[in-house]
């Protein structure tokens, strides 16, 4: 494909409509430098410049898409503590927050990562996993109905944390495909075999191999992941596999066909939120009438953008074309 159709393309997205069903949480992020070891143990001392929060897990894959001009739908369960009001306070205006469900007795995820002169030095999670209860569950599926009768497409962002209960899943699944929607999925491990009958799954390749129990295949080797890309679309009778595989790119596989995506990222200095990023770009260019192979392509030259970036990172349209201009 002319290099220009995909500029072109990324130049005419449109609004679009998107569901985002999936696991939020506060993802905070200290910078600071670094200049001498703690006398106490053989550690950094982070002397902090900067502290910044920004919304992480399905969060992440909300503000992505609104950098690109979509409108995300988000469907999800906030806490009720003081950290679920500031991350509902960091989402883009663009977002639609009307399926958030605040419940007071669960605690928001928090993320805390400390970079010293731009590396990550460590990071700390607060976290407690909460069981929905049969209202919770019910509420739920309320605001997803609701929700798909005014979107495109369905993203599912699995950051296995809870929301992705094989109750709701299966009636996510079933509903969308009711409505023709494409469903793609960022998956977790644990609930790699839940996926059954989604348009799309995005493992990375660990994931994948984890996923098959293939955890031998070298990264490099195209016809063993060809064997486990289809593999994995037949275990969950998904319409198209995309694995993403770091520096080797990605292999998409629909139909009987393999086909391998190039990575184009010359320099990598954090991977946070790059599999959010994929997924997002993916969502923005299906729902806007490309196809899966044409939105891969994007998705895979966007993902070599963020990478090059500290943090959870967007990356917007004319950034995106900017770089395109460049180096495609």
């Amino acid at each position: 494909m002319n290099n220009n159709y995909y500029i072109d393309f990324v130049r005419k997205l449109e609004d679009v409509p998107i569901l985002v069903f999936g696991d939020t949480m506060l993802d905070r992020f200290v910078f600071g430098s670094v200049d001498r070891i703690s006398p106490e143990a053989p550690v950094p001392v982070v002397k902090t410049k900067l502290e910044k929060f920004m919304p992480g897990g399905a969060g992440n894959v909300v503000q992505n898409i609104c950098a690109l001009g979509a409108t995300p739908y988000l469907v999800t369960v906030e806490g009720g503590d003081v950290f679920s009001e500031l991350l509902l306070e960091q989402y883009n205006k663009k977002a639609n927050l009307e399926g958030v469900i605040r419940n007071p007795d669960r605690n928001t995820i928090l993320k805390t990562r400390v970079i010293g002169n731009d590396q990550q030095i460590v990071r700390v999670d607060v976290e407690q996993k909460h069981e929905f209860s049969e209202e919770n569950i019910e509420e739920i599926k309320q605001k997803l109905l609701i929700t798909l009768d005014k979107v495109k497409l369905v993203v599912i962002s699995d950051y296995g944390k809870g929301m992705v209960d094989k109750n709701i899943l299966d009636f996510l699944i079933k509903e969308a495909r009711k409505r023709h929607l494409f469903i793609l999925v960022d998956p977790k491990i644990e609930n790699f075999k839940l996926y059954k009958n989604v348009t799309c799954i995005t493992p990375n390749l660990l994931e994948a191999k984890q996923g098959m129990n293939e955890l031998d295949i070298s990264p490099s080797d195209n016809k063993a992941i060809e064997n486990l890309g289809f593999g994995i679309k037949k275990l969950l009778n998904s319409d198209s596999v995309l694995i993403t595989r770091s520096e080797f790119g990605m292999s998409l596989f629909e139909k009987d066909k393999a086909m391998h995506i190039l990575a184009t990222a010359k320099e990598v200095y954090d991977v946070t939120g790059a599999g959010d990023t994929v997924i997002s770009m993916l969502a923005v260019c299906l729902a806007n009438g490309l196809s899966l192979y044409d939105s891969a392509f994007i998705a895979n030259f966007v993902a070599g953008i963020v990478v090059r970036k500290i943090g959870t990172a967007s990356v917007g349209k004319d950034e995106i074309i900017e770089m395109m201009k460049v180096e495609l």
